[in-house]
């Protein structure tokens, strides 16, 4: 069996307390509806952030309440199905033990063990220094060995800093000072890697096949020590709907299988009561699949076993639906052109001193920036770290603050030696120390931080087209650059009267725009077009219309034929490109987050959008048929200047597109 595509996980984190845990569970009818809903794969607790195990343990603390093996019991019954079960384990939480053990838990620099907030999960954090770290390695040894599961899950990997004695001391004999912010951080982060390196070898040494995924620790640090990486995104608990996009686009580069999780409720986890809309659901899989991910459902199930019907009865109405497109996403790739770097990878777990932090937010909120407005461009682009090659992309997109170090100019070089493009933006490339862009083909030549708050720019119309006639609002910082010999300037700053500030008398609020500079705001040269602001940054903070425009433009000079166009598309549909032996597939969703009252994004329902064309560039493809999947309904299609031109007559919501070779 190949890795499992349509998963559900349970968390089932019960108080101590709970009297009913285990009292009800109908094992056979709970695996059925597992078959029902065509699940491969299902996650389930061995023992939860409360620290009670729900198997027969002699090393953990079973639940007072559970009187037999509730997980081998389940487990069994999913391997009679041909269902794979993994068991959950907590391992930063793990309440029930951190209280009769103390001196188990992380200690803050004030000595204490507990936070101020007793009703966040996290008050009290787990040490692995401390002899819980052993005692974890054997759980998890006891847990593959007592209940025939097929993996382990461990959860909140990551933990706070400690400075109990076990950690002061390793820190001494390591030269490590702790009162130096990054030297605690470095020593935090390789403490938790150790722990999952650790869990990982002693998990193989009873199940060498074994499923293993560690959530806490950085994806590309458990290349050796997992098997496979989940995405975790609740859009409406706290993710938003800007997270999957980058997370699909970077995961898919590694190299691993990648499971999309997202999840049945409202707000967060163990929101009991509350329960996504059936649409809101089905972009979150939609978009998994369009992207190359398999797609796993959260939930959290009843301490009595009780079987919550209306979840149910959506995963399995969502995955039958979504599951008649497998034969065109079984082994389905992901076609690019473009490359966006994050030189510091997503989720930054070895930036976590206060000065690398706020370097690692500063960059990822201008990543962040930089795929919403490739996506409403309806443009195609893979999301690299340094451990993914960028050889194999036209163009590289550079955002905002892209950092030119070794490896990273390395790489650049070796882009522009074989003729790539690249559109980089305000001070991506910059060398910190010569203060200088590195490379000729950049064009420019960098004069220092621009002084004008606001700046505006205007385009010239006959290089750019389509932007308002008017000096537009950059709404963010940027450079002073000069055009070097050679460099187009398609636009040009604009200064305001005078800087937003107080004088002692006014503030300085209404800043209109004085007159034109002279000033590059945007050039090109061929190989390289530039911005001189953070337009990336400024679109996620700002949204503003011209800024993605002027992006576009110079976008559309480096990549005049993408390998998709949709001339007619509205900016909230998606579209994705995937290819099989002999087809290509473009992925079409009409879906539109609506903010409601006070932070809640609501999908409510698909949208419908009619007569949409899509231009799929032919790449040497003798494309024979275009269908719609899977219902396999032809459509007509033309061939017009290396592009296979079809149209979509209506889409409520999705369409899978199939061009036949």
């Amino acid at each position: 069996m190949s890795f499992p595509r349509w998963c559900l996980f349970f968390d089932f984190h019960t108080m101590p307390a709970n009297p009913d845990v285990g009292k009800g569970f109908d094992f056979d009818a709970i695996a059925d509806r597992f078959v029902g809903a065509g699940v491969e794969y299902v996650v389930f607790p061995a023992r939860c952030n409360l620290g009670v195990a729900y198997y027969d343990t002699k090393i953990g603390i079973r639940h007072p309440a559970l009187t037999y093996n509730l997980l081998k019991r389940l487990a069994d019954a999913c391997h009679k199905r041909g269902i794979k079960l993994t068991a959950y384990m907590n391992t930063g939480l793990s309440h029930e033990e951190g209280l009769r053990h103390r001196d188990w838990l992380v200690m803050d620099a004030n000595g204490q063990v507990y936070t101020q907030d007793r009703l966040n999960s996290f008050f009290r954090q787990m040490c692995y220094n401390t002899e819980y770290g052993d005692h974890i390695v054997e759980m998890s040894k006891e847990i593959l060995t007592n209940t025939g599961v097929d993996g382990l899950f461990l959860d909140c990997m990551h933990t706070r800093p400690c400075f109990g004695k076990e950690c002061t001391d390793a820190m001494t004999k390591a030269g490590v000072d702790w009162n130096n912010p990054k030297q605690l951080a470095k020593f935090n982060h390789d403490k938790i890697v150790n722990m999952a390196r650790r869990i990982s070898e002693a998990a193989r040494s009873v199940k060498p096949d074994c499923l293993l995924y560690f959530n806490g620790v950085g994806y590309e640090q458990q290349q050796q020590i997992g098997s496979y990486l989940e995405y975790e995104c609740l859009p409406t608990g706290g993710w938003g709907y800007e997270s999957l996009p980058v997370g699909a686009r970077y995961l898919r580069t590694l190299g691993k299988p990648v499971l999309n999780m997202t999840g049945r409720f409202h707000r967060s986890w163990g929101d009991f009561g509350g329960i996504r809309t059936e649409a809101s659901l089905e972009y979150d899989c939609l978009y998994g699949i369009a992207n190359g991910l398999s797609t796993t459902i959260g939930d959290h199930f009843h301490p009595r076993g009780d079987i919550n019907k209306a979840v149910a009865d959506l995963d399995t109405r969502i995955y039958r639906r979504l599951q008649k497109l497998d034969p065109w996403l079984i082994d389905a790739k992901p076609l690019v052109d473009i490359a966006v770097p994050m030189v510091k990878p997503y989720p930054g777990y070895n930036y976590q001193d206060p000065e690398s932090q706020a370097e690692y937010h500063r960059e990822f909120t201008a990543i962040k920036g930089a795929t919403r407005m490739l996506c409403e461009l309806k443009q195609q682009f893979d999301i690299v770290s340094h451990i993914a090659s960028w050889d194999d992309y036209d163009v590289l997109v550079l955002p905002d603050w892209t950092p030119c170090d070794k490896e990273t100019a390395a790489r650049i070089k070796k882009h522009l030696d074989k003729g790539g493009k690249i559109l980089t933006t305000a001070w991506s490339g910059l060398n910190p120390e010569t203060k200088q862009y590195p490379f000729a083909q950049w064009g420019v030549t960098y004069q220092g931080d621009d002084a004008f708050n606001p700046a505006f720019f205007t385009v010239d119309p006959s290089q750019i087209e389509g932007l308002p006639d008017m000096p537009n609002n950059f709404y963010c910082s940027g450079v002073e650059i000069k055009a070097e010999p050679g460099t187009k300037t398609l636009a040009e700053i604009v200064a305001p009267y005078y800087n937003r500030h107080w004088n002692g008398e006014h503030g300085f609020v209404y800043l209109p725009p004085d007159k034109p500079t002279g000033r590059p705001a945007a050039t090109f040269n061929g190989q390289v077009g530039f911005i001189s602001h953070a337009v990336c940054t400024s679109y996620f903070n700002a949204g503003s219309i011209p800024v993605r425009q002027l992006f576009g433009k110079l976008l559309d000079k480096l990549l005049p034929n993408p390998l998709v166009k949709a001339p007619n598309a509205p900016s909230f549909a998606r579209i994705s490109v995937t290819a099989q032996p002999n087809r290509r597939m473009v992925h079409y969703l009409a879906y539109m987050p609506e903010p409601r009252g006070a932070g809640v994004n609501m999908i409510e329902e698909p949208l419908t959008v009619v007569d949409q064309t899509i231009k799929l560039r032919q790449d040497g493809q003798n494309v024979k048929e275009v269908y719609l999947a899977p219902t396999g309904e032809k459509l007509d299609f033309t061939i017009e200047n290396g592009y296979v031109v079809t149209t979509i007559p209506k889409i409520s919501g999705y369409a899978l597109v199939v061009f036949m070779s």
